[in-house]
């Protein structure tokens, strides 16, 4: 039993995030189970020196597993290229905070200044040498995970931080965050739980995830980082893809398979032997057929792709890319690989530093307060995204409409509304012809004795006197219709046919009419 006294003595003495930290409207991001904010301590001490801090709030009430399981992560690893874990505070209320290093920058931002840059037409791509301090340090803070044993599994431009103007020491050092979705992995490897499918984010996800793989190795985060460098290189994603619903209940997205196998190649059975045992394999083959895509004959069109970029195939960041994107997970090169890949080690290049920005003026700027807008989770994005659409499509129905309606005021009415010309029999207005899709189609004419004509041809008006005078019931075989040089006319075998042939049906009352 639990001393509630002990308890209700400890709440009174425990110390509030709130009394030790300006940090209301100051929302900065949004992790996988929380939303983060930029903190300042009220009053200085040597415990919480005068700096900027990042404060992440867990979402939901008291210690979830996640919650627990990124704590423990965060307070057994240390490293140079990971986000330090300076305190836990719970509140009365069982809210967990996470009191962690503040970065003003982040790859996302990073990425999306030189993109728009790019879009005005002002070529500022991410310097090469910034790239490759960038990549060589987030292999080093991956690198350390797995030795201990630990899959981050969500690597993506928004969770790789980059320090801004500080402490010289810590000057455009780069921290991988958010350990929301990492896991502690045995060796030998075993297979990860079923009801844990959902892992990286789409375009970073590796193809073995996609095709449904339930145990799967240190090579998801190798295959999320050649993406990320791609994307560096680019200003792109590389395997950009409509995102659907990122809490689905499979992997598996035939879309992201696609553009991977678009840009990679279909893979043979040397290139990945194991690729026919995936789960969702068969599934990938189906959605192919149903949609009339040759994807078995996609070739690898990596070097077309990166030919716009002046990458030529023959320099060491392509080798490495391909490297780090191998689509066999077992052939993939490891993190320790990587980092000795000549593309380091290149003697006419300057070697990585541990401040990417190499001592210059940081070009981007510092992270903004965010409106609740952007703080939506993916979900709610999606769902304000296909609202939007909707929102839009009606939009475009009205303006449709009003056009037709203008039209019609104006004595051009419109051919697909000719069926409103007419009445049913039943509302007092004269029989509809047989056969109104013809009529709606703009055909008909010869159940009105008149010209044989194409659509569009006769206004609904003409088209309603003539039925008015012609006799009813011509034969459908006399329907058929071809070109001619005066418009439609009858096929030739039905021309040489008398005019004057018997009624369908058998006429037996000259005055019945076709309900």
């Amino acid at each position: 039993m639990i001393d509630q006294s002990f308890k209700e003595e400890l709440g009174r003495y425990r110390e509030r995030v709130e009394d030790l930290f300006y940090f209301e409207n100051s929302k900065i991001g949004r992790g996988t189970y929380g939303l983060v904010y930029k903190a300042v301590p009220k009053h200085a001490s040597n415990q919480y020196p005068n700096k900027e801090y990042a404060l992440k709030m867990i979402e939901g009430v008291g210690f979830s597993m996640s919650a627990c399981r990124e704590i423990a992560l965060f307070r057994e690893l240390r490293h140079p290229n990971l986000i330090c874990l300076q305190r836990v505070f719970l509140t009365n209320e069982k809210k967990v905070w996470l009191l962690l290093d503040y970065a003003e920058h982040d790859l996302w931002h990073v990425i999306k200044h030189h993109r728009t840059a790019k879009n005005k037409k002002v070529p500022i791509m991410v310097p090469r040498n910034m790239v490759k301090n960038i990549l060589y340090q987030i292999l080093s803070g991956i690198r350390y995970l797995h030795s201990n044993f630990v899959l981050h599994r969500d690597l993506k431009p928004a969770n790789i931080l980059l320090m801004g103007d500080g402490p010289p020491d810590m000057r455009g050092r780069v921290k991988i965050a958010d350990l929301g979705f990492s896991r502690v992995f045995s060796n030998p490897l075993k297979p990860m739980a079923e009801l844990d499918p959902v892992v990286v984010t789409f375009w970073y996800r590796a193809p073995e995830l996609l095709l449904g793989a339930k145990h799967y190795t240190k090579a998801i985060d190798v295959w999320a980082i050649g993406c990320i460098f791609a994307e560096l290189l680019t200003a792109e994603p590389l395997f950009f893809c409509k995102e659907e619903d990122i809490k689905a209940q499979s992997p598996y997205h035939y879309d992201q398979v696609k553009r991977i196998f678009h840009l990679l190649g279909y893979p043979s059975d040397t290139e990945w032997p194991d690729m026919k045992k995936m789960p969702d394999h068969q599934k990938l083959l189906n959605d192919a057929r149903a949609e009339g895509t040759p994807i078995t004959t996609y070739p690898n069109m990596l070097h077309r792709y990166f030919d716009k970029w002046k990458i030529s195939p023959a320099t060491n960041p392509y080798k490495l890319l391909v490297r780090l994107l191998t689509i066999d997970p077992t052939k993939r090169v490891s993190c320790k690989e990587a980092m000795e890949d000549p593309y380091f080690k290149f003697q006419m290049d300057p070697k990585p530093t541990e401040d990417v920005f190499n001592k210059y003026p940081i070009p981007y700027a510092k992270k903004e307060n965010l409106q609740e807008s952007e703080l939506l989770g993916t979900k709610a994005k999606l769902d304000a995204a296909q609202a939007a659409m909707q929102q839009h499509q009606m939009q475009q129905q009205q303006q449709q409409q009003q056009q037709q309606q203008q039209q019609q005021q104006q004595g051009h009415p419109q051919q697909d509304d000719m069926h409103m010309q007419y009445q049913m029999d039943h509302q007092g207005g004269p029989d509809e012809p047989p056969n109104k899709m013809m009529r709606r189609m703009g055909y008909g004419q010869d159940y009105m004795g008149g010209p044989m004509m194409g659509p569009g041809q006769m206004q609904p008006q003409q088209q309603y006197a003539q039925y008015q005078q012609a006799p009813r019931g011509f034969p459908p075989q006399q329907q058929m219709m071809r070109p001619g040089p005066q418009g439609y006319q009858m096929a030739p075998n039905q021309q040489q046919q008398p005019q004057q042939q018997q009624r369908w049906p058998p006429q037996q009352n000259q005055q019945q009419q076709f309900r």
